[in-house]
């Protein structure tokens, strides 16, 4: 069949979850699917089998086809670590740090690994669904783009361009991409899709029949509002603003200015007996929680200070004053010592930063990155995840484990209501999730990971009902 690839007219516009849909339908359907984003920006990483990283998006597009993630799925990673700089990820292996200025010339160095993954998927699969980045519009970002028509046209790669009618505008989004956009790039998009529509459908036929005749691409369908998406894991903090389930726990989890993998907290939400609050900027820490849970963050010292400026250090230390407990992952466990030392700058700029004190650990970061699967064992159950760090952490708390994988990992206060983990993904078990809840006197009966495939063959019936998808497959080449 070939490769499409699926462009939007903006982020968050809902590429990452038609391309997830379309690569289940497509396996429904027997064929053999993979996922690909050329160039993805996310601190929400996976750990591939091979010890890579990919954006967590692209690894439950994997999912959805029937894949194990693999770093070809996602060649190009950029990890924001402030405003202005990211760590670079190159087919897994982070081989940079670039400012946002100097990005741009890094990229002509970069198509050529864009290209060798993607033909390796191509080779081995008879689709690839193929997912932009941002918008093709952003015609100043065009010279030397490599995640949208610089692709496509480098690739011979069809595209399908989405809009998202919920934020509004969608007939300019759509009519007005062709406008500002090279005739050349156009001619790439065979077709258009709106996305996210609420309501009685009939209501926009006039709106598609516009589009379709001012822009002369062809209409292959309206999607309404997905709303189980909610269940499948986020890639964009932005979805986050809000407090998830009306259980009898109280979670609380800060979202950190440089937040990572959040979605480690994902299976918690979707436990009936679980109330999670995503905590914004400028709110404190609500005094009802039960447990408050310092995630995982891009940057470890920068986020320190972030967390100081919300004033969320006093607000935890309340917290467990009134005998509440806390759970610090990655780099949350690194936050709950009493140093972060980064003297040579591997992870910003170099210096030392106290921490929160609340374990007796100091982390140092170091010039290799620790990619890695791991499984073995907590509260005496099994439990797998991955680790994605810099630093290593030392010190007498680390005398009490979190959890053997198989060797020792994390450490637990005297008291055991404060514990950090480098083990990311840990809560998608079974077992060892209903035992940790069962600390707090919350019982769980959910098969999380069934819960998921469910959504996707969901998702996939959906875009089935509502898209032509016979045509749109029928667009790869």
């Amino acid at each position: 069949m070939g490769a499409l690839m699926i462009q939007g007219t903006g982020s968050n516009v809902g590429k990452s979850l038609l391309v997830a849909g379309l690569c289940r339908a497509a396996r429904l359907r027997g064929i053999s699917v993979a996922p690909f984003k050329p160039q993805n920006m996310s601190n929400n990483a996976a750990v591939t089998p091979d010890g890579g990283e990919i954006g967590r998006a692209q690894a439950l597009q994997a999912r959805a086809a029937g894949l194990a993630p693999s770093v070809h799925m996602n060649p190009v990673l950029l990890k924001p670590e402030t405003d202005r700089a990211a760590q670079v990820v190159v087919q897994g292996r982070a081989v940079a740090r670039a400012a946002a200025a100097d990005y741009g010339a890094l990229k002509a160095q970069l198509m050529g690994a864009v290209l060798d993954s993607f033909a390796r998927l191509r080779a081995a699969h008879d689709l690839v669904l193929v997912e932009g980045a941002g918008s093709p519009a952003e015609v100043n970002l065009r010279a030397r783009d490599i995640a949208n028509m610089g692709f496509a046209r480098a690739a011979d790669v069809p595209v399908v361009l989405a809009g998202d009618i919920d934020r509004g505008g969608v007939i300019a989004q759509i009519v007005g991409t062709q406008a500002v956009i090279d005739p050349a790039d156009a001619a790439m998009i065979r077709g258009f899709v709106i996305n996210r529509f609420r309501g009685d459908p009939s209501l926009f036929d006039a709106g598609r029949v516009f589009i379709a005749q001012r822009t002369g691409w062809p209409d292959l369908g309206l999607v309404p509002w997905f709303a189980d998406a909610a269940l499948l894991p986020a890639e964009d903090a932005v979805d986050l603003r809000r407090t998830r389930g009306t259980g009898g726990l109280h979670i609380a989890c800060p979202m950190l200015s440089r937040i990572a993998n959040f979605d480690d907290l994902d299976p918690l939400a979707a436990e009936p007996g679980v109330r999670l609050t995503m905590v914004p900027p400028g709110q404190a820490l609500p005094g009802d929680a039960d447990l408050v849970v310092l995630p995982g963050t891009k940057s470890t010292r920068g986020d320190l200070a972030f967390l100081r400026q919300q004033g969320w250090d006093v607000d935890l230390a309340a917290h467990l004053r009134r005998g509440g407990r806390c759970l610090g992952i990655c780099g949350g466990y690194q936050m709950l010592g009493r140093w972060v030392h980064d003297p040579e700058g591997h992870d910003g700029d170099s210096g030392s930063t106290p921490g929160l004190g609340l374990l007796d650990v100091e982390t140092r970061m170091a010039p290799d990155k620790r990619l890695t699967r791991a499984q073995g064992t907590a509260l005496g159950q099994p439990v797998e995840g991955y680790e994605i760090h810099m630093g290593r952490t030392e010190g007498p708390d680390c005398a009490r484990p979190f959890a053997h994988v198989p060797g020792p990992d994390g450490a637990t206060s005297p008291d055991g209501r404060v514990a950090g983990t480098y083990l990311h993904g840990l809560f998608s078990g079974d077992a060892f999730r209903a035992a940790w809840l069962g600390q707090f006197g919350a019982a769980s009966a959910l098969d999380y990971g069934a819960g998921v495939e469910t959504v996707l063959d969901r998702l996939a019936a959906h875009l089935e009902a509502h898209l032509d998808i016979d045509q749109i497959f029928a667009l790869a080449r």
